[in-house]
């Protein structure tokens, strides 16, 4: 309970309260009602508020659903789905919800997050992220999937290491597939809360593919997570510059602009109006 009251209490901006990997098989039944109680007890204003359940094909997934929506389904905003391998795992968890949200006369549809962390989910993940409107993100899971594709862990950044990200190909069809589908893209955890560096160069690297975020497992990661998928205050103003400048020029019949020397047309304008719809995504403006 202690480590579930300081994560309502960090800067993240998602904190999920998990039933699966954190969980001894021992334990399972004992930790639906310490969630409840801690959903239940602390103060999570301004925080989504996201439990992970167990995999569909485990018998402990539907008694977590059921016990942790009928129990605090009404602060509960996004169940995160594991081990998810086919579009028929997302359909099977969007029914249960209705009818558990449609039971407890619940007012709002509860979203869904999964891991994209089985080969079986790579082949199919265009599917997967058309697969319900409660399709909120995909995450990229690094330690399962490594296990089911037989990623050698031990040889990536060593000497005779991958020659550059060995998760390049993964992350970049993972958040194509996001974006088709108008629903976000998110990194999956760095275990060595010990090396902040590395844990930048990742958050660098899914950022500039498209990945909005990255999951933190310890509090020093939170402000960096932060600092990296957010934009600075400055590239917010420029952005707004340069959308003000564009319909000018729209009004003065031209197709593209200037400012302070750059050429703005279509693809730059859609940039920024991104960087600005991100903003206000993240509390930036109003």
């Amino acid at each position: 309970m202690d480590m579930m009251e300081k994560a309502a209490a960090s800067d993240a901006d998602e904190v999920m309260l998990d039933l699966e990997d954190s969980v001894a098989p021992s334990k399972k039944n004992e930790a639906r009602g310490t969630i409840v109680d801690a959903i239940d007890s602390f103060d999570w204003t301004d925080k989504i508020v996201a439990v992970r359940v167990n995999g569909p094909k485990t018998p402990n997934f539907y008694r977590d659903l059921i016990e942790v929506m009928e129990g605090a389904g009404e602060l509960i905003d996004i169940i995160i789905v594991p081990k998810v391998k086919r579009p028929g795992d997302v359909y099977l968890v969007d029914t249960l919800l209705t009818g558990i949200e449609e039971n407890c006369d619940l007012d709002s549809a509860t979203g869904v997050e999964v891991l994209i962390e089985e080969v079986e989910a790579l082949q199919r993940v265009d599917e997967i992220a058309a697969a319900s409107d409660r399709l909120e993100a995909l995450i990229f899971g690094f330690g399962d999937y490594s296990a089911s594709q037989g990623v050698n862990l031990d040889e990536i950044d060593g000497e005779d290491g991958y020659p550059g990200d060995v998760w390049h190909y993964v992350r970049n069809k993972t958040v194509v597939a996001a974006r088709v589908n108008g629903i976000d893209a998110i990194d999956g955890p760095f275990v060595d809360f010990a090396d902040p560096d590395g844990y930048r160069r990742e958050c660098r690297r899914s950022e500039m593919l498209g990945f909005v975020g990255k999951w933190a497992i310890h509090p020093s990661q939170i402000a960096i997570a932060n600092s990296v998928y957010s934009p600075t205050p400055e590239e917010v103003t420029h952005a707004r510059e340069m959308i003000e400048a564009m319909e000018e020029a729209k009004e003065a019949g031209r197709g593209a602009a200037q400012l302070d020397g750059e050429m703005i047309d279509a693809a730059t304008l859609r940039q920024a109006e991104e960087t600005v719809e991100r903003a206000r995504e993240i509390g930036m403006l109003d």
